[in-house]
């Protein structure tokens, strides 16, 4: 009963997904209407039920397969505030496009769960399976449309990568626990402390393939090519998700992989992650100066985020600095890059279009959506007084700390390159606001955007604002996350 009572969110998610496709089976009109508060609800219970499990002692749970600590409830937190997002902006888009509607609710549920069990991850084999939960449904949610060939198109590509990449990654986990003979993350970390000399190489070439799966899951570069397509073919409630929900598990199960099981192996994996962090700067970042296609642009422009928060693990002090910076980082882009979808969701069911080019003229067609998005993009670029910039100023500052710490020079350099990074994406960012703000609109009609659509940008802006200008609060919530990966 215990360990039911600290898996409780995990449960509630569970029972009210259930709930919502057996009311769909016994009436699809009931189902269609009562799916988005059921969600809501269901959404709202298990976070207060995290609130009030947060900052408990941590508990292993189901054999030390998961564990209820203040780095579970982080992301448990977070990937609800996410999904409630995701509730409010999908739900005219969804009833327009199919009358399959409660199926969405349900899957979406699903898939926070899967983030959540994720990040409570701490034996391989949890690890994998909690992937592979993550990766099925988001292969669904990307293929909803099934009328629609981009849709489905951009859901083939993402399975048949993700496959591949599922094979790579399981074939890392099998040479890490071929090496050590255990699969808990902290009984491999003991095994790896006294592992004999000629078994290194096998450990390293485990943690190659590994981070290989990790990479996909993130889209990093060069692991992102299913992204830009996945990204245009999914609905666009769907593009904001995947924007961020992958993210935020892979972030959850890289710091515990690497922190955890393999400390001392931290000079090959975090070579290995700096060269991955500075290629997915760079390439996202110029690729996305050539899109015409919003939805692509950010595609390329999450890519160049996830190598941003990547420097985060590569500065990886002993006081947790660079986690705690990718922990807010996380918290910023989730209202920057939802709060956006939310703008592009509104604007593009009026214009019937993603193209930049039809931005043009959009402060006198719909004024309070062109500034939140003008707001979002500082927010990216890392501009104060945004979250963007608060995150950034952290994860920037922990790499260059690390520095000084240690004498690493390439850290300094990783920080270079995010910087001249960070200005390349202004290029972009701006050229969207230049459109949105200096040129004239094709269409003089006004935009009318839905309250609840109105609401949850309003949330999404708030919240990008409140972080740039009162960050401590957030700061402080993710030092107390971080602790419990660092043993405190």
């Amino acid at each position: 009963m215990d360990q039911l009572l600290l898996l409780g969110p995990e449960i509630i998610l569970t029972v009210c997904a259930l709930a919502v496709l057996t009311i769909d089976l016994f009436s699809a009109e009931r189902g269609r209407a009562w799916s988005p508060a059921l969600t809501l609800a269901g959404l709202a219970l298990a976070a207060l039920d995290a609130a009030a499990l947060f900052g408990a002692p941590a508990q292993p749970v189901f054999g030390q397969m998961v564990v209820a600590d203040a780095f579970t409830g982080f992301f448990r937190l977070t990937s609800l505030a996410l999904a409630a997002l995701i509730v409010f902006a999908a739900k005219e888009y969804i009833e327009k496009r199919t009358k399959y509607i409660a199926e969405f609710y349900a899957l979406l549920l699903f898939v926070t769960l899967s983030i959540i069990l994720l990040a409570a991850s701490v034996d391989l084999i949890m690890v994998f399976l909690s992937f592979e939960f993550l990766s099925i449904t988001s292969y669904i949610m990307v293929g909803y449309l099934r009328d629609d060939k981009k849709s489905s198109e951009g859901s083939i590509k993402y399975f048949l990568y993700g496959s591949v990449s599922s094979a790579i990654m399981l074939y890392g986990m099998s040479l890490l626990y071929g090496a050590s003979g255990v699969t808990n993350l902290s009984a491999m970390a003991q095994a790896f402390a006294k592992i004999p000399a000629p078994m290194q190489s096998l450990v390293v070439m485990g943690i190659l393939l590994t981070i290989v799966g990790f990479g996909f899951k993130i889209a990093l570069a060069p692991f992102h090519q299913w992204s830009p397509d996945a990204y245009e073919g999914a609905p666009t409630p769907v593009t904001a998700f995947i924007s961020v929900g992958p993210k935020v598990a892979g972030f959850a199960v890289l710091a515990r992989v690497m922190i955890v099981a393999l400390p001392h192996f931290a000079a090959d994996w975090s070579s290995l992650l700096w060269a991955i962090a500075a290629l997915s700067m760079t390439l996202g970042n110029l690729v996305a100066l050539r899109q015409r296609n919003i939805k692509r642009l950010l595609a390329y422009s999450s890519i160049a985020q996830t190598g941003y928060m990547l420097i985060g693990i590569v500065a990886n002090v002993a006081n947790g600095e660079g986690l705690r910076g990718i922990l807010v980082y996380l918290i910023a882009y989730i209202f920057t890059n939802i709060g956006l979808f939310i703008a592009v969701i509104a604007y593009s069911e009026q214009v019937g279009s993603d193209d930049i080019e039809d931005y043009a003229g959009m402060i006198r067609r719909a004024p309070f959506m062109a500034v939140a998005m003008l707001i979002f993009f500082l927010s990216l670029a890392g501009i104060p007084p945004t979250a963007g910039f608060i995150g950034k100023f952290l994860v920037f500052g922990a790499a260059l700390d690390a520095a000084r710490g240690s004498a690493n020079s390439t850290l300094i350099w990783l920080t270079v390159i995010g910087a001249v990074n960070s200005v390349i994406s202004v290029g972009y960012y701006f050229n969207i606001v230049r459109y949105m703000f200096f040129l004239p609109p094709k269409d003089e009609t006004n935009v009318t955007v839905s309250r609840s659509l109105n609401w949850s940008l309003a949330a999404a802006t708030l919240m990008t604002l409140v972080v740039g200008l009162v960050p401590q609060p957030f700061i402080t919530f993710a030092e107390a996350s971080v602790k419990a990966i660092f043993g405190g």
